[in-house]
């Protein structure tokens, strides 16, 4: 009990000097967090990359001090580093940022993805030690709050973790009855426990701050063997705070996100009951330390037993020992893109599933998953090499997520962050909607998972304005101007003109391995884009830059066409149409501003020749294209939502049609 409060006292200490943060529930969770990382988690102090290390996955990002104080008993913070907690340029910010270095795992914050990226990290386990066997399984354990268990995103995992049967996957649930603003009676009277059992889930409740409970609920956990496991643990938000009288200050409300001063207990008393010295709160006790030094002298030598006997089974297994070695690594095997034959005029999304196809022979450690539209977004390309993943089976490489986008973009994340696969995930691009707050997550943790976003445009057509993107393009380039805590784009967005430009678009896609990747898709055909004396597949190859040159006039151009996706395609029949007005018009397709904003000044003038108007058309909103059309130049856009009938007459009463393209041009010109 000391050790855990010592953690109490160090959460409690790290807001007050901050005069900012989340101590209650800090203080709650200090019992078990204590147990798991001191008596079962498996991590190797000296390696926090580790690649068999257990992984704990913080979903309640705001008890972030319970996880910094248990990280520096580990080794992993120093008292100075907890000192500075939520300042600038802090290694300790408010809600934990992924950084192995410290053996934080994951970004925790928006509550329910935490527990989810658990999940995927968990089917990544899965994968893996169906591929190189049990030595390399390990244990995923997650950490969750009332807040988590209300947001939706539960319901997706608790259901899929269940189905699949994740018995790698633990669950704790920290149930303090309390809430920022309520008790949780006043918004639930759902029976949890019940939930997850009717999910296929094995539950345990236990009093959160029993050690004893708290060690036989793990220990059977880890025994067992068919389904997740959820401990439930009924704790006591701000355990040990007392007021000025010395009476209880336990319980409250207003302790779950302020400094306990402002909540109205006694910091110094309450240092006092739980044994610490209130001049003096940020130390480690002296029987705190000499515990934790035996323990982490142990889990360095289980750890090192462990790269032992990996270095025996290397040794006997050099292929497959060179094989782990490139799926942790990031590797993409050799792939000759330049023997990708295309089909002339086909939907950019059955272009996709040619190259999916492809991997499925090609990278072994490519994991796909589809939100229930596999034959739709065109997913089963892949499907059809593999098989997907069932209960105790995972020899297989597809998800089959169920109709959850965002369940499947947060699993697609705890993936990337369990490291060692390439996860690619599917669904309509209008569903991206659903996915957006796990895509920021993917953007601001830089995780290379891939987005395949079909059914781009209003040309979904007969489906009506339900499942015709308009403004999701925008919202998704938006991406692409925001900069990662690197400097870079944190999101790669490509929306290929043709069959050909897909497979570029792919490519690059592969090879982005800092930061997650959106491909965006056509439902249906698009004719293929003419060449300029080369053949098609080799001018496609210019779609790297981000923007290039399609096709070119004979003399000066008149006016600068550019488009992405199907929309190029229409930009030239508009130019066929104007040469024969005498009006000279180059036309680009651009699939990636943010690539070409990336180019040489020279590079990017060349496109985009300076003094000679812009034209822009997007089955977007307008904004989508302003920094190609700049101030000066024209665009041709979608400003309100779809309506349900084929696509062939959406475009004509919309005005995406080559005569169209002709009158705006001429108007612009003022002819």
């Amino acid at each position: 009990m000391l050790a855990a409060d010592n953690l109490r006292i160090l959460a409690m200490s790290m807001v007050e000097k901050a005069n900012s943060g989340h101590p209650g529930g800090a203080m709650g969770g200090a019992d078990f967090i204590h147990i798991l990382f001191s008596e079962f988690l498996n991590f190797d102090p000296a390696d926090p990359r580790w690649i068999n290390r257990d992984r704990f996955f913080l979903d309640p990002g705001h008890m972030s001090p319970m996880l910094y104080s248990v990280l520096t008993l580990t080794g992993h913070y120093s008292i100075d580093d907890i000192k500075n907690f939520r300042q600038w340029g802090s290694i300790t910010p408010g809600h934990p940022e992924v950084d192995l270095a410290h053996a934080v795992e994951n970004t925790s914050g928006p509550l329910g993805q935490g527990h989810t990226m658990a999940m995927g990290a968990a089917i990544a386990e899965r994968f893996l030690t169906a591929r190189f066997g049990d030595m390399f399984s390990h244990k995923i354990y997650a950490f969750i709050s009332d807040g988590g268990i209300q947001e939706e995103i539960s319901q997706g995992t608790g259901r899929l973790a269940g189905h699949l049967g994740l018995n790698n996957l633990i669950m704790f649930y920290d149930s303090n009855s309390i809430q920022l603003s309520t008790e949780t009676s006043a918004v639930t009277t759902e029976d949890t426990a019940a939930k997850y059992k009717a999910w296929n889930w094995r539950v345990m409740e236990i009093d959160g701050h029993d050690h004893q409970q708290i060690r036989s609920a793990i220990t059977q956990a880890i025994n067992e063997k068919e389904k997740p496991v959820l401990i439930i643990g009924k704790t006591v938000m701000g355990k040990g705070l007392v007021d000025e009288a010395g009476n209880s200050f336990e319980n409250k409300c207003s302790t779950h996100g302020q400094p306990v001063t402002h909540a109205g207990a006694s910091f110094k008393k309450s240092v006092i009951n739980l044994g610490g010295d209130p001049e003096n709160p940020f130390i480690i006790f002296p029987e705190v330390k000499q515990l934790y030094d035996g323990i982490l002298s142990q889990k360095k030598a289980e750890a090192e037993r462990w790269k032992k006997d990996k270095a025996l089974w290397a040794a006997e297994n050099p292929e497959k020992d060179a094989m782990l070695h490139s799926f942790y690594s990031r590797e993409i095997p050799a792939i000759d893109f330049a023997s990708v034959t295309q089909k002339a005029n086909d939907a950019t999304r059955s272009a996709s599933a040619l190259l999916l196809s492809h991997f499925a022979d090609k990278i072994p450690n490519m994991i796909v998953s589809s939100a229930d539209l596999a034959n739709s977004d065109k997913t089963d390309g892949f499907l059809k090499k593999t098989k997907a993943f069932t209960k105790g089976d995972f020899t297989g490489a597809f998800l089959h997520a169920g109709v959850s986008e965002l369940t499947m973009a947060a699993a697609m994340n705890g993936m990337a962050l369990h490291g060692g696969v390439i996860p690619v995930c599917a669904t309509f691009f209008v569903f991206s909607d659903y996915m957006k707050p796990a895509v920021r997550m993917a953007a601001l943790m830089e995780l290379p998972v891939k987005y395949v976003w079909t059914h781009d445009a209003f040309r979904v057509g007969e489906d009506g304005p339900t499942h015709q993107p308009v403004e999701q393009e925008a919202q998704i380039r938006l991406m692409e101007q925001m900069k990662n805590h690197h400097g870079a784009n944190s999101m790669l967005v490509i929306r290929p003109a043709d069959a050909d430009e897909t497979t570029i678009a792919w490519k690059m896609a592969l090879e982005n391995i800092s930061t997650p990747t959106a491909l965006i898709l056509s439902r249906q055909n698009i004719k293929s884009l003419p060449a300029r004396e080369m053949t098609r597949p080799q001018a496609a190859i210019q779609a790297e830059k981000g923007a290039y040159i399609v096709s070119e006039p004979s003399g000066k151009p008149d006016i600068i066409m550019v488009a992405s996706g199907s929309e190029v395609a229409t930009l030239i029949e508009g130019a066929a149409l104007l040469g024969e007005k005498g009006i000279m018009a180059r036309v680009v397709s651009a699939p990636s501003e943010g690539v070409f904003r990336r180019q040489k000044r020279e590079y990017q003038e060349e496109v985009l020749t300076p003094g000679i108007p812009v034209f822009c058309l997007t089955a977007g909103l307008p904004v989508t294209m302003l920094g190609f059309a700049g101030s000066d130049g024209r665009i041709w856009g979608f400003d309100q939502f779809g309506f349900s009938a084929p696509y062939q007459v959406l475009d004509e009463k919309f005005g995406f049609t080559g005569e169209n393209v002709v009158r705006q041009v001429l108007s612009q010109l003022g002819k």
